[in-house]
């Protein structure tokens, strides 16, 4: 695993051991970034069951302001911390150790982008999906990494669905706030 462009070009990532880990594959990470390229400098951005953090390093290398790793793991955490220092992204990141729900739950941040990487098909889209209106900024996105066999919402308290993309049996569903000029 590797950082594709930016100014962390070509590093490479550590990324954990074990059946549990799934992380996101350069396929993927690639498409996810060319949907969000150019709206990507200056963002703020959330990258949430970080893992190795690949994505928010991503964001980072590719223009982001900043990006806040969240993940319940110390393992995750350790990892996160060594691939910020190799890459040399630290200064515009912001790493914390907490559950999804309780990190999205407390946080008084906007986030321009939250990546959403949770275990797939252990029902975190329902959970987790109603917090993501309040700490989504006005014009953002959320980009829901998941299995193709799990369903998510049309809509959900504010957000509604903008697209899916599958990449094998992988799909990217992102959404965005409702618009209420939309409804009038």
């Amino acid at each position: 695993m590797r950082v594709i462009t930016g100014t962390a070009r070509g590093r490479k990532l550590e990324t954990l051991e074990g059946l549990d880990v799934r992380p996101t594959t350069e396929i993927v990470k690639e498409a996810v970034f060319s949907m969000i390229h150019f709206r990507l400098p200056a963002a703020n951005v959330a990258d949430i069951f970080a893992g190795s953090g690949q994505m928010g390093i991503e964001a980072i290398s590719r223009g982001a302001r900043k990006a806040t790793f969240v993940d319940q793991s110390r393992a995750s955490i350790e990892i996160i911390r060594r691939n910020l220092s190799s890459t040399g992204l630290a200064g515009e990141a912001n790493v914390v150790m907490d559950s999804a729900e309780s990190f999205l739950g407390k946080t008084r941040e906007k986030f321009d982008f939250i990546f959403l990487d949770p275990p797939y098909n252990k029902g975190f889209g329902m959970k987790l999906l109603p917090l993501l209106s309040q700490v989504l900024a006005d014009n953002g996105l959320v980009l829901f990494e998941h299995s193709r066999d799990e369903v998510l919402p049309e809509e959900v308290q504010g957000l509604r669905r903008v697209k899916e993309y599958r990449y094998g049996k992988t799909l990217i569903t992102t959404y965005t706030h409702i618009d209420p000029q939309q409804d009038a």
